[in-house]
């Protein structure tokens, strides 16, 4: 779970609106961001520059840092606490003709047991008189997995990425999208710490641990429809729903609105979400005996659970009207407040007279986001 919010942080920032025939906008943004919950601490800056040039290309550059301290219950159950850092740098190119649009990309990180690079590329275009905007994507992504304190183990990941997406202004005031995401991994896809338990008799607890075993290969197909209404006062509704499924057995839905509301220089933001899913094929909290079945994991993102959350953020224009060669500027603070339920994952640091009867696991969890934002 930390894993995927640090990147939707990222995302935030390196995500663009999907809308062919017209380039980034000249721009700088800072952003400081703060993950807290489950005992995981998560803090960084990030750095992201878009640049135009000759009317037709665009560069951007981001460099983005995560300090990551863990002692989440995965760890504390089997593991030592840890810190670590991760260091990611990307670079993109934005090509305009016409009514389409080109972009490549290229993004890099390392932290001392993961080391991953992924190219991505889009392209889309306007049809039907600009009214409708059709897009395609791919990315490839080439990862090397280690494990701390074992320099004998090294793996490597492989994923690939097909997107396909359709914007349509229905009328003056109404945007709707649909998209469409495949995603194919291969090779070592499990945590390489993490450990599964099973019904030890002999043990003075009850279960012992042993490794999980992942299959090495996974698909996952992702459609998702969205909805964008601008009220006669300026503000905006928006609504999504996504349907995830994949070949491991998991099922998700996800259900979000949102509103934003400007007030003269403020733009104020509030959404909920909410999200739930089923268990994998191979998860359980606690195996019969050793080996199982071939398969085996207790990855409690592969639980039945369910999740909300509730998000408010405000932007504020300083730069009214410009200053020398900044067009205008923006702070911007967003707070995200995230509630997890895991209906079959328990929580090992009670202990059970009978393992398997220990209390289901549960905890909230805080993001905060502050960005600058400057365009020139």
């Amino acid at each position: 779970m930390t894993r995927g919010i640090v990147v939707g942080l990222l995302l935030l920032m390196l995500g663009r609106s999907g809308v062919a025939g017209v380039l980034p906008e000249d721009r700088a943004d800072v952003l400081l961001h703060s993950y807290d919950g489950g005992g995981v601490t998560i803090q960084g800056p990030s750095l992201l520059v878009r640049k135009q040039f000759a009317q037709k290309f665009s560069v951007s550059a981001n460099y983005y840092v995560d300090r990551v301290s863990s002692a989440s219950i995965d760890v504390i159950t089997t593991a030592s606490p840890y810190k670590e850092q991760r260091t990611q740098k990307s670079i993109g190119f934005d090509y305009l003709h016409d009514r389409w649009t080109m972009n490549l990309g290229v993004i890099s990180s390392e932290e001392n047991d993961y080391s991953a690079k992924t190219y991505t590329f889009g392209v889309s275009q306007d049809v039907f008189g600009d009214l409708t905007t059709i897009s395609l994507g791919y990315s490839l992504g080439n990862n090397e997995v280690r494990r701390r304190g074992d320099a004998t183990f090294r793996d490597t990941v492989k994923m690939q990425s097909y997107r396909l997406g359709v914007s349509q202004i229905l009328t003056k005031n109404l945007l709707v999208g649909l998209s469409f995401e495949t995603i194919t991994d291969e090779g070592f896809l499990n945590n390489p710490y993490r450990q599964v338990r099973y019904v030890d008799s002999g043990s003075p607890i009850g279960y012992s641990y042993e490794r999980e075993i992942y299959p090495r290969t996974h698909t996952s197909d992702a459609a998702a429809l969205r909805m964008r209404y601008y009220l006669p006062w300026r503000a905006a509704l928006s609504a999504e729903y996504r349907d995830y499924h994949d070949t491991w057995g998991v099922k998700g839905g996800t259900f979000e609105i949102g509103y934003t509301h400007p007030v003269d220089r403020w733009t104020f933001d509030g959404k909920i979400r909410s999200y739930s899913q089923t268990k994998g094929n191979f998860y359980a909290d606690l195996f019969p005996r050793s080996h199982y079945q071939n398969f085996i994991a207790r990855d409690k993102e592969l639980s039945t659970f369910s999740s909300q959350s509730i998000s408010i953020g405000a932007t504020y224009d300083i730069m009214k009207g410009g200053w020398k060669f900044i067009e205008k500027g923006s702070l911007n603070i967003v707070f995200d407040h995230f509630m997890f339920d895991y209906q079959d994952f328990r929580d090992l640091r009670s202990i059970a007279a009978t393992p398997g009867t220990e209390p289901l696991y549960n905890f909230d969890a805080d993001v905060f986001e502050f960005f600058a934002s400057f365009w020139f």
